[in-house]
């Protein structure tokens, strides 16, 4: 039976917080609120609790999840090579709804669906998520909507309605924008506007040189892991590293396919600004994971909504 708690009330935060960090421990669901919508969250290194996250949404592996982080340096830990304009971007935006497709480290072991070689991962600006981010380290969030029509869900309740006793945590932390994240491919040469979210193109353009993808979704839902494509993050976009593609593969958390996001069209890649800092690839093979552990397993990290 799932037990939901009121992160409004200082003591069911806290105890909400543990029985989250347990759960994600054990393998299960956890929803949890984000700055843009409610997302479900899953221990992003135990391939048993994603395949259990794409069940209670009803979709394939085709649609991998975005990866949301607490810290920067958890975010680093997946990357391959972080250009300078991503750099920019985060220090800019992050945290908040901007999500970053960039090639995935080759060291982690792990196993979030069919993403060609890389990752969409994201800060998000709201301190329940990033409280229990910084405990459990990245986790592979989605859109806490089911695949059966309805709305986004912008409450606990509405996410609790739609996934039901899937989910063993419920952390209430209020209603949600619904507003969706801004997604930005960093795969190619050149960076590319996805999907236009809170964060606007000029806005962008204020930071980086930044081109938008000819078919760049504008409305796409909102997205809570910001699955790049989905609002909530679901209908994460796949990357063909190389080339920058088409929109959210499910309705980006949104869309239901809820950040279902088209996979991008693979194409000539760009070189990559030199790596950031050397840090510890959770779950790196043959080393521990370390500033950002999994659930458990002493990773450390940060994602992504």
């Amino acid at each position: 039976m799932s037990a939901r708690f009121d992160c409004a009330d200082p003591d069911q935060r806290v105890e909400g917080l543990a029985a989250a960090e347990a759960a994600l421990r054990r393998g299960e669901l956890v929803v949890l609120p984000t700055d843009t919508v409610y997302g479900v969250a899953a221990e992003a290194f135990d391939p048993v609790a994603v395949e259990a996250l794409f069940k209670a949404k009803g979709r394939g592996r085709d649609r991998p999840p975005p990866v949301l982080v607490g810290t920067v340096r958890a975010a680093l830990a997946l990357i391959q090579e972080l250009s300078d304009s991503g750099k920019d971007l985060i220090d800019e935006f992050w945290p908040g709804p901007l999500t970053l497709i960039c090639r995935s480290s080759p060291t982690l072991v792990w196993d979030i669906g069919d993403s060609k070689g890389t990752v969409a991962v994201r800060m998000p600006l709201h301190q329940v998520a990033l409280d229990l981010l910084k405990q459990t380290g990245p986790l592979a969030v989605s859109s806490a909507k089911s695949a059966a029509p309805g709305p986004m869900p912008a409450t606990a309740a509405e996410a609790e309605a739609q996934l039901g006793d899937s989910v063993a945590v419920y952390l209430d932390g209020g209603p949600c924008p619904g507003e969706p994240s801004s997604i930005v491919d960093l795969t190619g040469s050149v960076p590319r506007l996805l999907r236009a979210g809170v964060i606007t193109a000029d806005r962008l353009r204020d930071v980086i040189l930044v081109a938008e993808a000819d078919d760049l979704d504008a409305d796409g839902p909102a997205d809570a892991g910001d699955e790049p494509a989905d609002a909530t993050g679901e209908g994460v976009v796949s990357a063909v590293p190389g080339k920058a593609g088409a929109g959210p593969a499910e309705p980006i958390e949104p869309a239901e396919p809820i950040e279902p996001g088209e996979v991008i069209e693979p194409g000539e890649a760009g070189e990559m600004a030199g790596p950031a800092e050397p840090e510890p690839a959770p779950r790196a093979v043959g080393e521990a994971a370390g500033d950002t552990p999994g659930p458990g397993r002493g990773a450390g990290p940060e994602p992504a909504r």
